[in-house]
């Protein structure tokens, strides 16, 4: 479906120029201005800001956080934010937030295919669909997990999300992420983490445009430990970037969408959402681009445990339990001698939600397509399908490049509770559970 220019940014710069102007580093406290002087000097709320702004507090975390979890950001804006209509009850469409409980989640291996594009105008926050998650939204604790399909930019329409906040990870067409802090690009590979109450819209570059996210009830996502692997590796903090400051002053009317209390709501503006001037802290959103990942596995035999590939971990109560991991499995090269090289088989505590991006996951020979998404719950047991056992397992192990591929995994602690719509979608494989069905018996009882 075509788009007009109001629906899509026609001239957007690539995201390599993009990115220019984006300030660097994981969790960092940046300070940035549009306008020269628009910082105050020497204290967050003088008596009067520069150039007549507002300051504004944004509070991530509570304010007796201990310094190093704390997160917050001044703004200073041309209108504070509460200058709104009350908020209003609108559909919630196919988004839905934990508690779930459509259905009892089956223990049976799930997957399904890639959803199809809309045919009508959808916007991102229209074309949401829950596809399942757990915990409880209100008791800020487990995950929401949505795909997007969208094929109209959100106009003079902004969000904020007091539920969670939204990891996204196109698959499909990119994006332009304008927040109240800035704008970031964002292409397929790259995710984008917006926090939980800024406010941000969705622009499409291209026609139409399709993902996956991840709505974080729980802990604030963050960059895992490093343990014994040092003091490098794996996601490095000097490749996220977050947006300089950026402002609209456009005086017409917008509506205010957000996300809370498991309800969707909306309210009048007079004026544009996106009106920060300048800001400094370190509650901001950010980007990263998931072919700078540092993939790290072993280099005599065996292959290591998925969490070797996280990229940010959202932690729970339990020391060393995700209430969710954001896991990749990206292109990188396989030298295990004697070893069985795809994923073992296994049966987890956790629960697994994989989604692939492009290319083949090197543990299912078919059926796993880009867009498409499986679930292994709590338990379920899984590993490669029959084809891939018997070529791994009869392989040459020479030194081999999984490469053109990127697959992901929302790892929880919590059981994933499909929805109703999940359950039910067309998209859904009924015959999933065949792929592990040609198994052949190998065993041979000594004599």
């Amino acid at each position: 479906m075509s788009s007009t220019p109001a629906e899509r940014v026609a001239d957007v710069p690539s995201a390599a120029s993009a990115d220019a102007g984006c300030l660097v580093g994981f969790g960092n406290t940046f300070a940035t201005e549009a306008v020269p002087g628009a910082l105050p000097a020497g204290r967050n709320s003088p008596q009067r800001a520069p150039h007549g702004l507002y300051p504004e507090l944004l509070s991530g975390t509570a304010f007796t956080a201990p310094r190093s979890e704390n997160r917050r950001t001044w703004t200073y804006r041309i209108r504070p934010s509460a200058g709104h209509s009350p908020f209003r009850r609108v559909e919630d469409g196919l988004w839905r937030t934990a508690p779930f409980e459509d259905a009892a989640p089956p223990p049976t291996q799930m997957r399904w295919n890639a959803l199809p594009m809309p045919q009508k105008p959808t916007d991102f926050v229209e074309g949401i669909v829950t596809f399942g998650g757990n915990g409880d939204a209100s008791a800020q604790m487990g995950i929401g997990i949505h795909h997007y399909l969208a094929n109209r930019s959100m106009v003079r329409r902004a969000i904020y999300d007091a539920d969670g906040e939204m990891l996204i990870v196109p698959q499909q067409g990119r994006l332009r992420i304008v927040t109240e802090l800035g704008a970031l690009a964002l292409a397929p590979r790259e995710i984008c983490v917006v926090p939980r109450g800024v406010r941000f819209r969705v622009e499409l570059v291209e026609e139409s445009a399709r993902g996956y996210v991840c709505e974080n009830y729980g802990a604030m996502l963050r960059l895992p430990e490093l343990g014994p692997i040092g003091s490098n590796g794996l996601a490095n903090a000097r490749d996220f970037l977050s947006p300089a400051a950026a402002f609209e002053d456009r005086d017409e009317p917008w509506t205010l969408l957000t996300r809370f209390g498991g309800a969707l709501w909306a309210a009048d503006m007079d004026h544009s959402p996106f009106d920060v001037v300048a800001w400094h802290g370190n509650l901001a959103p950010c980007k990263y681009d998931l072919a700078r990942f540092m993939a790290i596995g072993t280099i005599s035999y065996d292959h290591p445990d998925p969490s070797i590939f996280t990229v940010l971990t959202s932690p729970s109560d339990v020391q060393g339990v995700a209430n969710v991991d954001f896991v990749i499995f990206p292109p990188r090269w396989l030298v295990g001698e004697n070893t069985f090289r795809p994923p073992w088989y296994h049966r987890n505590v956790m629960s697994e939600f994989m989604g692939l991006l492009y290319g083949v996951y090197d543990a299912k020979a078919e059926g796993f397509v880009p867009g498409g998404a499986s679930l292994h719950n709590s338990w379920a047991a899984h590993g490669p399908d029959a084809e891939t056992f018997e070529r791994a397992s009869a392989a040459d192990l020479k030194p081999h490049k999984i490469d053109n591929t990127m697959a992901f995994m929302f790892e929880t602690r919590y059981i994933v509770r499909p929805t109703r719509y999940a359950l039910e979608s067309s998209a859904l494989q009924k015959d999933y559970h065949s792929c592990w069905s040609g198994l052949k018996r190998h065993f041979r009882a000594p004599a």
